[in-house]
């Protein structure tokens, strides 16, 4: 079975939950869309067990992609010789920007780890796809953490730019494909209209998935074979 989560955002425990409830094996494969990282407590423990899973494929988000630059720029021996050159105005301003928008709990875990292990997760991080394309159950699925916008739908996504795929917010009263869903994250469905809050929206050939976990709302995750929901 083929399954799709997104935006976990540091929920170790729901998304040992999730696996759980789906009774995930070897035998399936589970598609996380991004948005791993940031704001919940526990998204190094997350991202360590999510990179021991041969059959867990983990998409860009607008959140790794802060992530990684910084905490690479922060692992950096600061010395006397580099210190002007390391300590800028600039990562002053985005590691200011990222613990706005929930890094703290990342660069904590982050702390936390021997110098190897930050090493290996940032490697890991590295392997993050910008988009996929399946074929499940006679259906076809575009999968992005973002979207892209209405007006560039038939630009192939390996032309789109990575700010794009991983921050851009699809028009959700739009059909963009006319013989597959656009399967996205980024969003919390709370946003696409009242009745979405906390669920999985499914309209227009869109299927949204980004059910607001990391604002204290449930973890959704979608079976592509069926269509089948599921929420913890």
């Amino acid at each position: 079975m083929t399954y799709v989560m997104s935006d976990i955002h540091g929920h170790y425990e729901k998304y040992l939950a999730m696996l759980e409830k789906i009774a995930f094996s070897e035998d399936d494969t589970l598609y996380v869309l991004g948005d791993v990282l940031d704001r919940g407590p526990k998204p190094t423990e997350l991202l360590y067990d999510m990179s021991l899973r041969a059959n867990v494929i983990p998409l860009l988000g607008n959140h790794e992609m802060m992530a990684s630059v910084l905490l690479r720029r922060l692992c950096v021996e600061i010395t006397e010789e580099n210190a002007e050159t390391q300590i800028t105005a600039d990562l002053l301003q985005s590691i200011l920007s990222w613990r706005e928008n929930g890094g703290d709990t990342t660069l904590a875990g982050f702390r936390g780890l021997p110098p190897e292990e930050r090493e290996a997760l940032l490697d890991y991080l590295d392997e993050f796809l910008p988009y996929e394309i399946l074929e499940v159950g006679g259906n076809r699925f575009v999968l992005v953490h973002g979207g892209i916008p209405y007006e560039n739908r038939r630009t192939p996504l390996s032309e789109q730019s990575l700010l794009t795929l991983t921050e851009h917010r699809p028009d959700y009263l739009l059909r963009y494909y006319d013989h597959a869903y656009l399967v996205t994250g980024h969003t919390p469905t709370l946003h696409i209209g009242g009745a979405c809050a906390g669920k999985i929206y499914c309209g227009h050939g869109h299927i949204a998935i980004d059910c607001g976990a990391g604002f204290g709302m449930p973890l959704g995750c979608i079976r592509l074979d069926d269509f089948h929901e599921f929420y913890v």
